[in-house]
């Protein structure tokens, strides 16, 4: 589907929301659209979230059926936590998508998006019992602060929400799906995209390394405990990457800011 066709069908939303909801919304549209652009998306399945600024039950979350370089600002759908949608539109939400991103902003209020992905060396990660070595730098930004849940099937069953946010658990910042895919969750739209990017960088590096056949060197506890609290040390909300991201859309023509 072409720009033009998208501006046609979803009018702008810019001045009809709040200016903290557009920005939210135009973070989360970039967001979806670097997703794609990082090769990470799975045509138009799996889900980025982002809560609308001031709300503990309403989020934006993607319309079922655009592909993720489709999507823009003004296309995102606003829903509860009921699955209500709230807003007038002529999409639809995934319902998978519904399960797990309702889940976890109805139990996580410091967490404001969700991010989620099938990519190739996240599902190979998430089917090692093994789980994420520390045999990276990337890695070591999740050493104690990853959560793992079984997989159940498609994320249908409401029921499995509860059993997500158990195993996420109220301090972790990113979950292995098992024989599934990688979550992750931030403060900020940017910090989220932050970590599935190195996450995934984290499994490529993994897999690579396994696939060599040589002896893997994990370092001592005592130094991957000094490089969490390196990582913890960074200021979170302060992603200096993000605007450069975005020029990186801007270049391309994106349309994400419709």
């Amino acid at each position: 589907m072409g720009v033009d066709k998208i501006k046609q069908m979803v009018p702008s939303l810019k001045g009809k929301v709040s200016d903290e909801e557009w920005e939210t919304r135009v973070n989360l549209a970039a967001c979806y659209q670097l997703v794609a652009h990082y090769d990470m998306s799975d045509l138009i399945f799996t889900h980025i979230s982002a809560r609308i600024p001031g709300s503990h039950d309403q989020f934006l979350i993607n319309p079922y059926g655009l592909f993720f370089d489709e999507i823009t600002a003004s296309s995102l759908v606003k829903v509860d936590i009921d699955g209500n949608v709230l807003d007038e539109t002529d999409f639809f939400i995934n319902p998978a998508g519904y399960t797990i991103h309702s889940a976890v902003h109805g139990a996580r209020h410091d967490v404001e998006c969700v991010l989620h992905t099938h990519t190739v060396s996240g599902m190979a990660v998430s089917a090692q019992k093994q789980g994420l070595l520390p045999i990276s730098q990337h890695s070591l930004m999740f050493y104690n602060r990853l959560a793992y849940h079984g997989y159940e099937g498609i994320a249908l069953n409401l029921d499995e929400r509860e059993r997500l946010v158990r195993d996420l658990g109220e301090d972790n910042i990113a979950m292995i799906l098992r024989n599934h895919g990688l979550l992750t969750v931030g403060t900020t739209v940017a910090e989220a995209f932050r970590r599935i990017f190195y996450l995934e960088k984290a499994c490529q590096a993994q897999i690579q390394a396994l696939s060599g056949g040589s002896e893997i060197i994990i370092p001592p506890v005592e130094v991957c405990e000094t490089a969490l609290e390196q990582f913890k040390s960074l200021s979170s909300r302060n992603v200096l990457e993000w605007d450069g991201l975005l020029r990186i859309l801007d270049n391309k023509g994106s349309n994400f800011r419709h």
